[in-house]
């Protein structure tokens, strides 16, 4: 996702949700965000999660580079990509950055990334902690998840 601070300078948010449990389990903020950025997100995942079995990501630089696909390769993840101008191929993610931008970035004025940081950090543990989902029998994604962590 992109978005700009008060000061015109954009940013980048990469999200990493969990499609069954629809956890946001992170929300990157940089001016830039490359393919290392994307590894280390990862990385920061599979120590309090574990590694997923596969990832599904648009063509996006960060994506299609090489940092992504060695690292993927070498943990034995496979790294599938939506098809060019089909984000419906990985419609929750779309649907969830929609919400992100209607509920939090087009709210905010941001000042620094710092503050960006700050209000994408509350926003996602209201996501996760707070809202139950339908589609998870009333849970918060939160609480799914300890349900499948603890079995």
């Amino acid at each position: 996702m992109a978005d700009q601070l008060a000061s015109g300078q954009r940013f980048r948010v990469l999200n990493v949700v969990d499609d069954f449990t629809r956890e946001c389990l992170v929300m990157h903020v940089g001016i830039s965000i490359t393919g290392h950025d994307v590894v280390r997100s990862l990385e920061a995942v599979i120590r309090f999660r574990g590694a997923p079995q596969a990832i599904t990501t648009d063509n996006g630089p960060e994506f299609a580079g090489k940092a992504l696909d060695l690292w993927t390769h070498d943990r034995g993840i496979t790294h599938t990509f939506i098809r060019p101008g089909r984000p419906v191929e990985n419609a929750y993610i779309e649907s969830f950055n929609g919400r992100v931008r209607d509920e939090c970035l087009n709210l905010h004025w941001f000042q620094s990334l710092d503050q960006a940081r700050l209000i994408l950090t509350a926003w996602r543990q209201d996501y996760n902690d707070l809202r139950p989902h339908t589609s998870l029998g009333g849970r918060t994604p939160y609480e799914f998840a300890r349900l499948f962590q603890a079995s």
